[in-house]
């Protein structure tokens, strides 16, 4: 799953996240990214970064990394600033990457795909930590079900006006683990078979890693064909 993870950079420095989804194309959020974004368009040498080192590293580069500008920013044009619902947007690269060992895209959960309760997923990304700096770290996560249950479900967690169906939460009640800021746009993975496949990117949460407060993603499933139709992919 680290290889399809993309570090969105700013006058060099990584400030989002985000996967590759094919050689051309790059998930990622809308906000807090957004702001920045409109920089790329300025000529002030913006890119993003590719950069897949195993998840122990400390250092943002790596002998495989791969650099591209931006040639484009197609943010969903439903996003609510306000309720972060539709917190998704796609990211044109501006020359092809090769695929190699290091680098791969990430299969996305199809429409109406439904990720159940319990099911364990990873997260990933070079956001805060506790003991603070930038670390490429990768989280084991459960995501929980926001549709048909209350209790500990997270509409109910968060309130049921806060979570949207475009919406779904991952990690544990008790807390200790979750992402964080700097991670945005990154990737929220679950492995079937052998495959790696996308259900979520990081959004949103209220604060990290705190009990009963999972983290909140963009649920992939959601936005195909969207995807589809502006990238090509089936």
């Amino acid at each position: 799953s680290l290889y399809c993870i993309a570090s969105l950079h700013r006058s060099g420095s990584h400030f989002c996240g985000g996967s590759l989804i094919n050689n051309e194309w790059v998930l990622t959020a809308s906000n807090p990214c957004n702001y920045k974004k409109k920089y790329l368009f300025n000529g002030c040498g913006e890119c993003l970064t590719l950069v897949l080192p195993p998840y122990s590293s400390t250092s943002l580069t790596n002998a495989n990394e791969v650099s591209r500008n931006v040639s484009q920013i197609i943010k969903h044009p439903a996003y609510n600033s306000i309720t972060e619902d539709n917190d998704i947007t796609l990211l044109h690269l501006s020359s092809p990457v090769t695929f190699t060992d290091h680098i791969r895209p990430v299969c996305l959960a199809s429409a109406n795909s439904t990720f159940f309760k319990s099911t364990v997923s990873w997260v990933t990304g070079w956001g805060n930590i506790r003991t603070g700096g930038k670390v490429l770290i990768l989280l084991t996560l459960i995501i929980h079900n926001i549709l048909y249950y209350c209790s500990t479900d997270c509409k109910c967690l968060y309130g049921v006006s806060t979570i949207t169906d475009n919406m779904l939460c991952a990690g544990p009640l008790e807390g200790g683990k979750d992402s964080c800021q700097g991670d945005s746009g990154g990737p929220l993975v679950s492995k079937q078979g052998s495959v790696w496949v996308q259900s979520g990117v990081v959004s949103f949460g209220n604060g990290c890693a705190l009990p009963n407060l999972p983290g909140v993603y963009a649920r992939v499933s959601k936005y195909q064909n969207w995807i589809n139709d502006l990238t090509g992919i089936e």
